[in-house]
């Protein structure tokens, strides 16, 4: 009897799950500065964190804040400007390294709930040879935040809260609604065949047990 029951008790788990409107989560992603190095023309997502990364005179870094689910789909800076673009203006000096720095604060559909994205800003920051990307961007782009793990959480104070957080991915396909008119639950067609299965599994514990009488 055990084995018809659980014959019985697939099917009708199935139906249960689709009666109840299950379906395939939707994917989860970060809300995050993302850090990048400038090669030539293209932006490619950096090795290190901001914190341990030791740029060269003459280079180009930038952050993007945004939502992504990791690194292979992080959004890059929306703009690619070269070094002297960003730096030509500020003139060398003995004992420093000029930096440049892209920062973009993203779109409001990535914004932390209830604030709004500054505009972009490019900055050079000139600083001792020795300096982490993490000392230039205090250079030029204060009030930072990190949180307990090093994790850097705001640049220019944008965004006031948050800090990693888990968000929906926007770029996630969303489950298309079931077409059930004017009743948001399982149609009379499923619920026929949930009715069906216990029915059926109904007969059977019957047979089974009269059998064994």
């Amino acid at each position: 009897m055990r084995t018809r029951l659980a014959a019985f008790a697939a099917p009708l788990l199935a139906l249960v799950v689709l009666a109840t409107g299950a379906g395939p989560a939707q994917a989860a992603g970060y809300r995050y500065w993302a850090f990048w190095d400038l090669a030539g023309d293209a932006w490619t997502y950096a090795t290190q964190g901001p914190a341990s990364a030791h740029p060269g005179d003459g280079s180009v870094q930038g952050f993007r804040f945004a939502v992504s689910a990791d690194s292979r789909d992080a959004s890059q800076p929306r703009t690619a400007p070269s070094f002297e673009a960003v730096c030509g203006t500020t003139p060398t000096k003995d004992g420093t390294k000029r930096v440049a720095l892209v920062i973009d604060f993203g779109t409001p559909e990535d914004a932390t709930p209830g604030e709004t994205p500054p505009a972009a800003r490019n900055a050079c920051a000139q600083v001792p040879p020795d300096a982490t990307t993490a000392d230039a961007l205090a250079a030029v782009a204060k009030p930072l935040r990190y949180n307990s793990a090093a994790l850097l959480c705001a640049i220019g104070g944008y965004p006031r809260t948050g800090c990693g957080e888990q968000v929906a991915d926007p770029s996630a396909p969303k489950a298309e609604p079931a077409n059930t008119g004017h009743d948001s639950g399982p149609s009379v067609g499923l619920l026929a065949g949930v009715a069906a299965v216990l029915a059926l599994g109904a007969a059977a514990i019957w047979q089974a047990r009269r059998r064994r009488n």
